[in-house]
């Protein structure tokens, strides 16, 4: 992870950015003067993992939103290098052209082959325009089918990674079929014959989170976000203003703790103090445990038995009452 001045804070962790800053004039003085300045200083770092941790048990909804898109956090490239070895990235929907919003390929998880599919943001300013801020237009979740049927053709698992703010919604994707590609991975991915498990990392917006986001397993991140529209786009459409945005996230009721209460998700994930940006090779490794242990779960199931489950678990989600006319 880098270190600060490499850092960037959102607004409610400026406190660990003042802390910071401390730690830094100490280190210059004591470079100047030759005086030790270790003590102090590690001081300074315990009081960094005590607000962190202050911070994770008092967080809104509308910070867990925060978070989730925190320019620090780990993508899923960066779950793939610290999870998995050996990843062959694939390419192309073999019809229009490589979205590079949605990457995947094959990879070996603690040696066993499985197919990740995820969406990325980009690191930059450069790549997150080169990779449309994770936003995929409708060849990307044809490239997503492609390489989940090649998953299911050679028997491997698939493990798909949420990002996303949604999917592209230009004129040019609509015009090429956006809600049908969507549509055809909900309907293809209750029927693959292969274990699949859905992991939320990022944000979990709308038809673009669903469009690989149907599962045997749904798991879920700590700090991310999971609802049909942003809570910005929820305040705007409501209060036609943004300003309404942290009301709107409570009331949607997105959070990981929401979704699993609401039955919408399998498993809570947890991540380091403050967030996942904290600690990349921790959020890995707690994320991979689950992954495993998922996996195991879900292996003793028939391809039949599996498709069946799927259908019955995703038939029950939601609430609604009958009216009866008289």
């Amino acid at each position: 992870m880098p270190q600060y001045p490499n850092r960037q804070f959102i607004d409610f962790e400026q406190p660990i950015k003042t802390l910071y800053e401390e730690i830094e004039k100490l280190k210059n003085t004591a470079e100047k003067s030759k005086i030790d300045m270790s003590d102090s200083i590690q001081k300074l770092e315990a009081a960094i993992i005590h607000k962190r941790k202050e911070i994770t048990e008092q967080l809104t909804p509308w910070q867990r939103v925060q978070l989730s898109r925190h320019p620090d956090r780990p993508y899923t490239h960066k779950y793939i290098e610290k999870i998995f070895t050996n990843f062959v990235e694939l390419h192309g929907d073999r019809n229009v052209k490589d979205d590079k919003a949605m990457v995947g390929g094959f990879a070996q998880l603690d040696g066993e082959t499985v197919m990740v599919v995820g969406q990325q943001k980009g690191i930059n300013t450069r790549m997150r325009q080169l990779r449309n801020f994770g936003m995929a237009n409708p060849e990307g979740y044809r490239k997503a089918l492609r390489l989940m049927k090649l998953a299911e053709k050679f028997n491997k698992p698939v493990i798909t990674f949420i990002d996303t703010p949604g999917a592209y919604p230009g004129l040019e994707a609509e015009e090429r079929g956006q809600g049908e590609a969507i549509a055809r991975n909900i309907y293809e991915m209750i029927r693959l014959k292969v274990p699949v498990i859905v992991v939320i990392i990022g944000e979990g917006a709308s038809g673009g989170a669903l469009g690989i986001g149907v599962g045997d397993k749904t798991l879920m991140m700590e700090n991310t976000w999971y609802t049909v529209i942003s809570p910005e786009s929820c305040s705007s459409i409501l209060w036609r203003s943004w300003d309404k945005k942290e009301i709107a996230a409570e009331q949607l009721r997105l959070t990981a703790t929401d979704m699993k209460g609401f039955g919408l998700i399998d498993e809570i994930v947890p991540e380091p103090l403050g967030g996942a940006h904290w600690d990349y090779n921790e959020a890995a490794a707690l994320l991979k445990n689950h992954l495993k242990k998922s996996l195991e779960e879900i292996k003793p199931f028939g391809a039949e038995e599996r498709i069946n489950r799927r259908i019955d678990k995703y038939g029950k989600m939601g609430f609604w009452e009958e009216a009866v006319l008289q």
